[in-house]
């Protein structure tokens, strides 16, 4: 892996990404990129060797609960409280969005 990014490596990333950056941007996203670059490197060099593959750094179980069927909010109580609810057709009226 690449330790360092410059600076067309940068505009190359941005241009994939449809992002327009200033010269200023540009430089300081190089330095960032290659801080990050650096610090993966390093935790690359870490020896995992017998360390056991986990999805959470606690030893703990999963909280699952029962999956019961439970009884849904009768439809007219549901629209007697919103504002502009059409009882007939069942639906909730909400402002356009463009």
């Amino acid at each position: 892996m690449a330790s360092t990014l410059g600076v067309d490596d940068v505009r190359k990333i941005a241009s994939l990404a449809k992002l327009e950056l200033t010269p200023a941007e540009v430089e300081l996203f190089a330095r960032q990129l290659t801080g990050i670059l650096d610090y993966v490197n390093a935790l690359e060099r870490v020896n995992t060797a017998g360390v056991e593959p986990t999805s959470h750094p606690l030893a703990i179980a999963p909280a699952w609960r029962a999956d019961d069927p439970w009884p849904s909010l009768d439809r007219e109580a549901a629209l007697g409280g919103a504002p502009d609810a059409s009882l007939r057709a069942g639906l909730f009226k909400v402002p356009k969005v463009l």
